[in-house]
């Protein structure tokens, strides 16, 4: 709201009523209606940038388990080839949305981009927490319709660790469903096995909660060493526990800090504190490559 006021010319000798209000209303009044102002062009300022964002309509092909609490879900883009081109690099992600849910959900595809080219589908690994949007997506069927937006992000920016052979040393750290960008990373090929050291510290509760355990071999097979950590292992287990930060605490092994990179992908704690021990230790921060 404005107020457009006319000038008022008065007479040099015109005698000028003091105003019924204080000013310190007055001062109230314009400051209150100063940030109604506001508050309304921000309003309209989120509803236009919203507005922007194009929803492209695609059926699931498929959704099951992958572990306990996630979900592989693969949904059909062969129809919607600019999706599909603008999915370039690993660590890129959309907004998804399915039908009554309140409001979109960031996930990040875990397909490589040469499967969208290929096959015309996007993959992802979706935990579903309750009362979210995931959570409505993993109860839908095979043939139900959501809604995708354009792919979004930078991805992770390999050129900072290339040429492999200058950067031998790669030490890749996921926790949860912060596996699902990894997998894009590793299905999409970083020349690992023109690298001396690539190691991925894969952390989860337990094995229930692992994911693409099933990939495991492959992985290996392209350069890769999996190397998984559980937080709350069964007594059977003989592997690395705790937490994936700890786990690389013990291990350390850099060589050569200055032909050292580092990709993250997990939780806030895990990357904070992962990033704080390879600076520590010498490795650059633009070799720690994040998603996000």
């Amino acid at each position: 709201m404005s107020l457009s006021l006319s000038p008022l010319t008065l007479h040099p000798h015109a005698h000028v009523s003091p105003s019924p209000f204080p000013m310190s209303l007055l001062r109230r009044l314009n400051l209150n209606l100063s940030n109604h102002h506001r508050r309304r062009i921000a309003t309209v300022a989120a509803a236009v940038r919203q507005d922007t964002t194009v929803w492209t309509p695609a059926p699931l092909s498929e959704i099951e388990p992958a572990a306990e609490s996630l979900f592989h879900v693969s949904i059909d883009v062969s129809d919607a080839q600019d999706l599909v081109e603008s999915h370039t690099r690993a660590g890129q992600y959309l907004q998804l949305r399915v039908p009554d849910a309140p409001k979109p959900s960031f996930l990040a595809i875990a397909s490589p981009p040469k499967l969208a080219s290929a096959r015309g589908v996007f993959e992802f690994l979706v935990k579903s927490v309750a009362g979210s949007t995931a959570e409505a997506l993993c109860a839908l069927k095979r043939g139900d319709v959501v809604e995708l937006s354009q792919v979004m992000g930078n991805g992770f920016d390999l050129a900072q660790i290339d040429p492999p052979e200058k950067f031998g040393t790669v030490i890749v750290f996921a926790t949860g469903s912060g596996i699902s960008p990894i997998r894009s990373l590793i299905e999409s090929g970083f020349s690992a096995d023109k690298r001396s050291d690539v190691r991925v510290y894969y952390g989860a509760r337990n094995l229930q909660r692992m994911a693409y355990q099933d990939k495991f071999k492959q992985w290996e097979s392209s350069g890769v060493k999996i190397v998984p950590v559980l937080s709350q292992p069964e007594d059977s287990w003989t592997g690395e526990s705790g937490y994936v930060q700890a786990a690389f605490t013990r291990a350390k092994e850099i060589s050569n800090p200055l032909s050292t990179g580092a990709v993250l992908c997990g939780q806030k704690q895990m990357t904070e504190e992962v990033t704080s021990i390879l600076v520590a230790d010498g490795v650059s921060a633009e070799k720690i490559l994040k998603n996000f």
